[in-house]
């Protein structure tokens, strides 16, 4: 092959790579990425649920719960307008999780057991503030 031929074949290479790199346009928006799920404990005592944090703002939310008491119970979480969620029943000393996107309201979070008629064991409590900022600038996620 002579120089030109070869010039001509690097600029027509050069000339389709340019153009498939233009595909694509502005079609897509860059959404931001949602918050990091947040990790709230809760715990089952003889008279109450007591939930840290009890205060946060609104997005994804990994509740844990653990029963201290000697009976089984089910955990409920619900308010906000959301569905309810149900785990259990948890056995005594044992933990279960419930993953939830909350948004913005006030929560309750019950623990029931069978014989529970009159609901013994007071509610813990949960207030969802405005929506926590995008995880976008955060390293090291999985």
């Amino acid at each position: 092959m002579t120089s030109t031929r070869w010039t001509r074949v690097a600029v027509l290479l050069l000339l389709v790579s340019l153009g498939i790199g233009g595909c694509g346009g502005d079609d897509f928006e860059n959404e931001p990425r949602p918050p990091v799920p947040l990790a709230v404990t809760g715990v089952i005592t003889e008279d109450r649920v007591t939930i840290s944090p009890d205060s946060f703002g609104a997005g994804p939310v990994v509740l844990t719960v653990s029963n201290q008491t000697p009976d089984s119970h089910t955990v409920t979480l619900e308010g906000g307008g959301i569905t309810p969620e149900e785990v259990g029943p948890i056995n005594p000393e044992d933990t279960a999780s419930i993953q939830k996107t909350l948004p913005e309201g006030a929560y309750t979070v019950e623990a029931n057991s069978g014989g529970d008629v009159f609901g013994g064991i007071k509610p813990g409590r949960i207030k969802v503030g405005a929506e926590r900022g995008s995880a976008a600038d955060d390293l090291e996620l999985p």
